[in-house]
């Protein structure tokens, strides 16, 4: 992807089953190199948007470019080597050391029958190290905590070194402090690899807390969208603030 700024553009994007509308029309432009927060009410259509871009759906209407190419014309191995996607429930890794399951990451460079080589295992254990999970690296995944699974299954996506992460509400089973190192972890490696991440949260103080930009989905399409800085200022978007319950007058929480 160098010397392209655009990570994603969305246009006039729409998905539906059946007659009802589950998101859309959207249309959406995300910048390389940025942490967007993706944030909403239930319903809003944050995880059927997040799905869209990860190719796990296709859209019922309009358009969706990749890497300014349209997403649609990337092979499933050149996307999984360019795009990594986090969902909200992971499959179980019963019998899986924590190595194991951070190395099938790996798949798309080797495929199920390819060798697994010198630069596959570099790659884990930086991941493991970033995760701050090499000290665990041969113990059963059945065996860990929630927050620790929680970093496993993050690097699991980090070991491909792709510069596109997408995230559906990855760290909303953990408790505020626990919350709050994973964010902090993610700010870390977008830090360090300067990859594009956005993250669906329902939280909008993480969107604050390393979010760079923020898109706001209200009533299936986006409602507003610009910088942290702005949607947490008192002239920030009218439907954020009522969503986040601020004080327009005040700039602050009512």
């Amino acid at each position: 992807m160098a010397g392209v700024q655009t990570a994603f553009r969305v246009e006039a994007v729409r998905f539906a089953v059946g007659e009802r509308t589950l998101l859309g029309p959207v249309s959406l432009e995300l910048e390389r190199a940025r942490v967007y927060g993706l944030i909403g009410h239930n319903g809003s259509g944050k995880s059927t948007l997040i799905k869209l871009l990860a190719r796990q759906q296709p859209a019922s209407e309009g358009a969706i470019s990749f890497a300014e190419r349209p997403l649609a014309g990337w092979s499933a191995r050149e996307l999984a080597r360019a795009l990594a996607y986090l969902p909200q429930t992971t499959p179980a890794a019963t019998g899986l050391t924590v190595r194991e399951l951070a190395a099938l990451g790996r798949y798309p460079w080797h495929g199920a029958l390819g060798r697994f080589g010198h630069e596959d295992r570099r790659h884990v254990e930086e991941a493991l190290a970033l995760t701050d999970m090499a000290g665990f690296a041969d113990r059963l995944v059945d065996e860990l905590s929630g927050g620790e699974r929680q970093r496993v299954a993050l690097a699991r996506v980090l070991v491909r070194d792709r510069p596109v992460l997408l995230l559906d509400e990855p760290f909303a089973s953990l408790g505020p402090a626990l919350r709050d190192d994973m964010l902090d972890l993610l700010a870390s490696v977008h830090a360090e690899r300067q990859m594009t991440v956005l993250f669906v949260t329902h939280q909008p103080e993480d969107a604050r807390r390393i979010g760079q930009d923020m898109v706001f989905l209200d009533n299936h399409t986006v409602a507003a969208t610009g910088t942290a800085a702005n949607f947490f200022d008192a002239s920030g978007p009218d439907g954020f603030r009522r969503y986040v319950g601020m004080d327009p007058a005040k700039g602050r929480r009512a």
